[in-house]
């Protein structure tokens, strides 16, 4: 597994691809990408990069990745158009039925002290990276650690 920085709007962002476990690499980038969203990392209007570029950044099929922007499109989560590319799309929000009442489902909110978290799992790569550590010594120190603290 190595670390890849996504290209483009993804900002610092990473999109990890493990090829050693059995999750296929559209639903890793997928459920990436998701939480991203619900953490707030990219909002609405967003340009994600093109399937070529990220399939290339990630060294993974272009279809790949093509499968993933089409399942986070049927999930709403983004939309694509030929003008745009890929974008994160506004939330949802249906009209209201004939009580007045929203029938969208509540948006849901990143919990708390998600962002704070995301931000030192960056930062635990970088310094993982500066020291000469790969993404999966890093993922087996981690693994070590919080089986430290279950005991």
């Amino acid at each position: 597994m190595a670390p890849v920085r996504a290209s483009g709007s993804l900002m610092d962002a990473r999109i990890v691809i493990d090829l050693e476990t059995a999750t296929p690499p559209y639903e890793q980038i997928q459920r990436q990408i998701s939480s991203l969203i619900a953490v707030g990392h990219l909002v609405p209007g967003t340009r994600l990069p093109t399937v070529r570029s990220l399939a290339a950044d990630l060294g993974v099929a272009a279809g790949t990745v093509a499968r993933a922007y089409k399942e986070l499109e049927g999930t709403g989560l983004v939309a694509t158009n030929r003008r745009q590319g890929t974008v994160v799309a506004e939330p949802r929000h249906e009209e209201p039925d004939a009580s007045g009442q929203d029938r969208s489902p509540p948006q849901e909110q990143p919990p708390p002290g998600a962002l704070e978290v995301m931000a030192a799992v960056d930062h635990l790569i970088n310094e993982g990276t500066r020291a000469g550590l790969e993404g999966k010594m890093l993922i087996t120190l981690l693994q070590g650690r919080l089986s430290q603290r279950s005991k």
